[in-house]
């Protein structure tokens, strides 16, 4: 592994702690700034999960393949979501309390958990893009997936500071959610490096579990609170970003 791609793979897990940091300069984000924030994030994963994972997977492998590796993505995010107890950042979750109602350290663990189950599939997208194409392939990715990080890892401890947790506290969150992004694209980019012939699934898996991740996650928090205009508005700056991105550098 050279040291771009080893930059590529660690960068884009980092940015998150500077979406955390950016809490210093606003402290109390409007409803309609985070909205516009995870709407931004739904359009550039939903960009990357078509144009820099679905279409080289279609390019270098069969079609059965490719809808089994993007459905094997979907399943295991939904089995993830079921099995492991976790919070959305910002709502309700299927009838249980808001996690800012819940006692300062099991909110903690569920926001965690939460983050966690939401990076793995960015992680795994990075290590099997560069694994694949090389820097040509990854670097869009990895461009794409650390310019979300920021926006995320803002939304994700800005409601933290509002419900008031320390802010020194809620900007360590932020960082905490790019933490298993790095380990994720790693031993992804050895495994498909290895197995070079199960690349086509490996890449429509993270398409998979991105997709979901977008559809479940992001999408109806950013619709949810009356602010439909600004977070389609940030979808589709989004969207237009990454496609570029991938136009770009491919």
């Amino acid at each position: 592994m050279d040291t771009e791609t080893l930059i590529g793979i660690v960068a884009p897990g980092l940015a998150t702690g500077l979406g955390g940091l950016a809490l210093v300069l606003v402290p109390r984000p409007s409803e309609r700034a985070l909205d516009g924030l995870l709407g931004f994030t739904a359009g550039v994963m939903l960009a990357a999960t078509a144009f820099s994972l679905l279409v080289p997977a279609l390019d270098i492998g069969a079609i059965g393949e490719v809808l089994a590796g993007f459905a094997a993505g979907f399943a295991v995010m939904t089995a993830l979501d079921v099995l492991i107890p976790h919070a959305h950042a910002r709502f309700r979750e299927h009838g249980e309390m808001a996690a800012e109602e819940r006692a300062a350290s099991e909110r903690a663990t569920l926001l965690v958990s939460a983050l966690t189950i939401h990076n793995v599939p960015e992680g795994v997208a990075v290590g099997v893009a560069f694994a694949a194409g090389g820097p040509e392939l990854g670097l869009p990715i990895a461009i794409a997936i650390g310019t979300q990080n920021v926006p995320e890892g803002f939304a994700a401890a800005a409601p933290l500071l509002s419900a008031g947790t320390p802010r020194g506290r809620a900007i360590g969150v932020a960082a905490l959610t790019g933490i298993v992004e790095p380990p994720a694209a790693l031993v992804a980019f050895a495994s498909f490096e290895l197995a070079s012939a199960m690349l086509p699934l490996g890449l429509a898996f993270a398409a998979g579990a991105m997709l979901y991740v977008v559809v479940d996650e992001l999408v109806p928090e950013a619709q949810g609170r009356g602010n439909e205009r600004i977070a389609s508005l940030g979808f589709l700056i989004g969207f237009s970003l990454m496609m570029g991105l991938d136009n770009a550098f491919g």
